[in-house]
């Protein structure tokens, strides 16, 4: 890093110069991309910067500074607050309400990096970002969603921004973005996310029903979506079923959440196979103990649901889960047999020989 590139660029931002402002505000934003020194250095950048934002005489000019400012929050938390303190949340807010798609874009990027700080959250809700960026998900570009269903995430896990979120009724543009993405992508695991946590409210859930391949949706993250995202799946319909199983059981059945669920039984962290084999009581018949001449088992939940299941190919798919599933269990009692077989302590040894001793004589 060159200090004397550093002074040149900071005396360029500093100008009343428009075409060296200009310049200044790109070479911030090129140097700042990929290094954390520049961007340290860059700090006295931000109010010049957001000068601009202000006083802009142009898109040109806007975009220029947007995207400074936004490479120079990027894993930055005292530029993070720096930007918001010199005032740039009404502009970037105003710009969020563009018509133009290319401001928009950047204004949703730059809220992204400023939420994914503790100490900006509650003040980027503050400033009424959440009914503008559930907006964006209905009405703007894919990128443009993309950030904003981001960005809607990071606020969600602050204390009292779901409720806001809630009150946005942002369910349909959630199941929208998710229906459209690919759902091994970031974009169906935020969503999923989000979906797991508004699940906990009945507004969101009946609204979740409402829309035509909702449930779905969340189902296709469950089957093949990442692990994280199929976590967050699972959490969903665990809480559906949870709050109302004679509601939404057969809603979820419908959709052929069974395989997904037998492969995460097998195939899950800890935590996820405990949540796949609660939901699979919950889906069957009845969720209640069954007698001691049907055991509860995994295995005689799964045949009880297969039973229920329509069309052949997730018959199919469920039945040969089932199967590889009571492999697995076989393979680890016979290894747990194993261990108690092998698992010989020499108090153990002299007991046996004495035994053997006297029964001989």
């Amino acid at each position: 890093m060159s200090c004397a590139i550093v002074e040149k660029t900071l005396y360029l931002i500093q100008s009343d110069d428009p075409i060296l402002k200009l310049q200044g505000a790109r070479d911030i934003r090129r140097l700042t991309k990929s290094s954390l020194r520049y961007r340290r250095h860059f700090s006295d950048a931000v109010k010049p910067l957001v000068d601009m934002l202000r006083n802009s005489p142009s898109v040109e000019y806007n975009e220029a500074a947007l995207l400074a400012l936004l490479n120079l929050s990027v894993k930055d938390e005292g530029n993070k607050k720096s930007i918001i303190d010199a005032g740039a949340l009404e502009p970037i807010i105003g710009f969020l309400q563009s018509e133009n798609a290319s401001l928009q874009e950047h204004a949703t990027a730059s809220l992204l990096t400023l939420s994914a700080s503790s100490v900006t959250k509650p003040i980027l809700s503050s400033f009424g970002v959440i009914p503008l960026l559930v907006d964006i998900l209905r009405r703007s570009s894919p990128q443009a969603k993309v950030d904003s269903i981001i960005t809607l995430y990071n606020l969600s896990t602050s204390q009292g921004n779901l409720t806001l979120i809630l009150q946005t009724e942002p369910i349909p543009s959630i199941v929208t973005l998710l229906k459209s993405c690919k759902k091994s992508s970031k974009t169906a695991e935020k969503c999923t996310a989000l979906l797991e946590f508004l699940m906990s409210y009945d507004e969101c859930r009946n609204a979740l029903t409402s829309e035509e391949g909702g449930i779905l949706a969340i189902v296709e993250v469950l089957e093949i979506g990442s692990l994280q995202s199929r976590e967050h799946a699972l959490g969903a319909l665990l809480t559906m079923c949870q709050s109302d199983r004679c509601k939404y059981r057969e809603l979820i059945l419908r959709e052929g959440v069974v395989p997904g669920l037998l492969e995460l039984t097998v195939k899950g962290t800890t935590k996820s196979k405990e949540k796949s084999q609660t939901l699979l009581r919950l889906l069957r018949n009845t969720p209640y103990e069954r007698s001691q001449l049907q055991p509860d088992t995994l295995e005689n939940i799964v045949f009880n649901l297969i039973s229920q299941i329509d069309g052949k190919e997730q018959t199919g798919k469920a039945r040969g889960l089932l199967a590889e599933v009571i492999q697995v269990s076989m393979d680890q009692s016979l290894r747990r047999l194993h261990q108690r077989a092998t698992v010989c302590t020499p108090v153990d040894l002299s007991v046996s020989g004495a035994g053997s001793t006297i029964s001989s004589t």
